[in-house]
């Protein structure tokens, strides 16, 4: 009992140590995609003892500037919400991480760890609910800063999330009513089978709209470009606009940490997670027959490296688009989750239901 405690902390630390790694190493990949968005350098001053490191050292400059920074809080502001806001919506990204599977299973001292923080049988559940909440620290940062743009931003916030939240949830469903789980190691499992002996069954080949739709209202739902109303800096500055000093810098790693969340999940539920094609326990066996005995340990990392490298692909793709687009009108963003997303939702849940009951029993 007292070792499976352990390893379930230990789990928990390891998992909330990477994504706060992530989120600094995200801060700096952003920085370089910009960059090369718009045919620049980027970020690259920052130095220790005059060696620059390609810009590696400007995430830990940004957090020494943030710490040192003067934490001001207006005269009419709510001290104790004011102060909360923060901690509640970095909180609840981070914990977050805590269903996403970011491996199979790993012998320790005779026993099978789940690659994953928590196994819960309502994991894609479980993500949502903690991606929700969040928005009461957004809420709360607008409300209690007694600026009227804040309370604007806290408020387009809350609607933007209402109406991608509706979109996210039922663009999943089919993937749900495919492997029949809402646990994501189940699903991820579940996209581990092959269609026609040599098509890998990821949620990307059996759901591509639902892909798209999960995607599209996912990037809405972190208010990143092109839906970034709640905070938009040429119009009402956002939320945040009375935050300074490590609070604003919470903010931003929430929008960080979100971003790696969505890319976590749209791996997990779309790309075969730590699935690599026609890599199994003992190893790879091809179609045509071959195969490679590997290692248990060997075949842990390499799903492992694989699920690492699909996140970094999709978190490139996520910041190509809020580098590329421009950004919604409010009433465009509400017509689009609406009038869009949510109906072409509905309608690949009832597509996908008519297929499994025609095809899903042969």
């Amino acid at each position: 009992m007292g070792i499976d405690i352990a390893i379930a902390c230990l789990k928990a630390v390891v998992i909330l140590l990477i994504a706060l790694q992530v989120m600094g190493m995200g801060v700096f990949f952003e920085r370089k995609v910009s960059a090369i968005i718009q045919d620049r350098i980027g970020a690259n001053r920052a130095s220790i003892f005059g060696f620059r490191a390609l810009g590696l050292f400007h995430p830990l400059a940004d957090t020494l500037k943030m710490l040192t920074k003067e934490d001001f809080r207006p005269a009419r502001a709510d001290r104790l919400l004011f102060e909360l806001a923060p901690a509640v919506s970095v909180f609840f990204a981070l914990v977050a991480f805590a269903s996403i599977p970011f491996g199979d299973t790993l012998q320790v001292a005779g026993r099978v760890v789940p690659l994953q923080a928590v196994t819960l049988n309502v994991g894609v559940l479980y993500v949502f609910a903690m991606l929700s909440l969040g928005v009461y620290g957004i809420m709360m940062a607008g409300w209690s800063s007694a600026n009227n743009y804040a309370l604007m931003g806290g408020q387009r916030a809350a609607a933007l999330m209402i109406s991608a939240e509706i979109a996210i949830g039922a663009s999943i469903m089919g993937v749900v009513m495919i492997h029949g789980s809402l646990n994501l190691m189940d699903i991820v499992r579940g996209q581990g089978h092959l269609l026609w002996g040599w098509v890998p069954a990821w949620g990307i080949v059996t759901q591509p709209l639902a892909f798209i739709l999960f995607v599209t209202a996912g990037i809405a739902a972190t208010k990143r470009i092109p839906f970034d109303m709640p905070e938009g800096e040429s119009e009402i500055i956002g939320y945040f606009v009375e935050y300074s000093g490590m609070k604003f810098g919470m903010f931003l790693m929430t929008d960080m940490v979100e971003t790696i969340v969505l890319a976590g999940l749209s791996t997990s539920l779309f790309l075969g997670g730590w699935q690599i094609p026609f890599l199994f326990a003992e190893g790879f066996h091809f179609p045509w027959g071959a195969g490679i005995a590997l290692a248990p340990l060997l075949v842990t990392i390499l799903q492992v490296g694989a699920f690492v490298g699909k996140v970094a692909v999709v978190i490139f793709v996520l910041m190509l688009i809020r580098w590329t687009l421009p950004r919604f009108r409010y009433d465009q963003a509400m017509r689009l989750g609406w009038l869009g997303l949510f109906p072409l939702a509905i309608a690949n849940i009832v597509v996908t239901g008519l297929v499994l009951a025609a095809w899903g029993n042969r």
